[in-house]
């Protein structure tokens, strides 16, 4: 997470290869993108914010097989790969659709299932959801939350709801890394989210302001406002 040109995007395009360093050095899985490219592609797979921008074949199952088809994978095993990454993305019987007719979340799903077919050790997603609407948001945030029990996900996004389940966040800034702490940790300091142009969901801003502590959804706002109308109608 950071303001808009904290370097974000830039660190996605350094660790795929699409940038090399002025200084310093990149290692993804101890290989150098710069200098292995192909390599880290395969092992490192990105979803770009523009649907329209992943899709590159007529049938939806042929944009999924397109990364297999440049590795050279074999007939048999592409089909199965392609089989289980669209099923992996909830698109069972979109195989034949044309991906020009899909919804904007639908096409992002398609870009992603095309990536998990690859197989890669790492996903990273640079703001997938921000040319979506709220439905299609929704369809791609629920498979991510899905592929976190199996894959390494960095997510890239301006939306820290959207990342309050993570493990981490790094907060860049000026191309610099700023802060690496925990989503409730973030939350809490006012100073880091003034500093860094970070703004709470209205959620957690309600629950921080009534000082209820962490909630992450409507259902944990409403809880946490009932529990405490019960203990204060127990004081009475």
């Amino acid at each position: 997470m950071g303001p808009n040109g904290g370097g974000k995007s830039t660190l996605v395009r350094l660790l795929n290869g699409l940038l090399k360093p002025d200084s310093g050095a990149v290692r993804v899985l101890g290989l150098d993108p710069a200098e292995k490219p192909f390599e880290v592609r395969r092992r490192l797979g990105v979803l770009f914010q523009d649907p329209d921008n992943n899709l590159v074949a007529p049938f939806v199952e042929d944009d999924v097989a397109f990364g297999l088809e440049n590795l050279g994978v074999r007939r048999e095993e592409m089909r199965e790969r392609v089989k289980k990454a669209i099923r992996d993305v909830g698109l069972e019987g979109f195989e034949r659709r044309e991906p020009h007719t899909l919804s904007g979340g639908e096409k992002q799903r398609v870009a992603l299932a095309g990536i998990l077919a690859v197989e890669p050790d790492v996903l990273v997603l640079d703001e997938p959801t921000a040319m979506l609407d709220a439905e299609g948001r929704r369809e791609v945030l629920d498979r991510i939350r899905k592929l976190r029990r199996t894959k390494t996900i960095l997510h890239v996004t301006h939306h820290l709801e959207e990342v309050l389940d993570a493990d981490r966040i790094l907060v860049l800034n000026g191309g610099r890394l700023v802060a690496d702490v925990s989503p409730e940790r973030l939350v809490l300091d006012a100073g880091l989210l003034r500093e860094n142009r970070l703004a709470l969901p209205p959620v957690l801003r309600i629950s921080h302001e009534l000082g209820l502590g962490f909630c992450r959804t409507p259902e944990d706002l409403a809880r946490a406002i009932l529990q405490k109308a019960a203990k204060r109608a127990e004081l009475r």
